[in-house]
């Protein structure tokens, strides 16, 4: 969705958010409120842990390698199971996150695989 937001003008963007269910507006500004201020629920940035990259909260578990980890075919069972002080909510924070934030999530991977 982020590529595609990009690419959306504001103006095309103010018709779609007019569309939206009062629901799905309350979820979008939570959405914004949450982007301005940089803070996900159970997700952690911080400068020179793990290279600043998002992180499950209280964990050097960066967001990007539990991502990789599923794509390797691993279900969320065995991403807990290898990671036992993960909880279910932890997964669902992280795949919530990586739903946002797609780009930087793909730009971390492929920084990782290269070194």
């Amino acid at each position: 969705m982020s590529d595609q937001a990009q690419a959306m003008t504001l103006q095309e963007l103010q018709a779609h958010l007019l569309a939206l269910t009062p629901a799905e507006k309350a979820e979008a500004v939570q959405l914004l409120v949450q982007s301005l201020s940089n803070t996900w629920p159970g997700i952690e940035k911080t400068p020179g842990i793990v290279g600043g990259d998002a992180c499950v909260a209280g964990t050097r578990i960066p967001v990007w390698d539990l991502v990789q980890y599923r794509r390797l075919g691993a279900t969320d069972a065995k991403i807990l199971e290898a990671y036992p002080q993960l909880t279910a909510i932890d997964l669902a924070n992280a795949w919530h996150y990586t739903d946002i934030y797609q780009s930087e999530i793909e730009a971390a991977i492929r920084e990782n695989e290269a070194a």
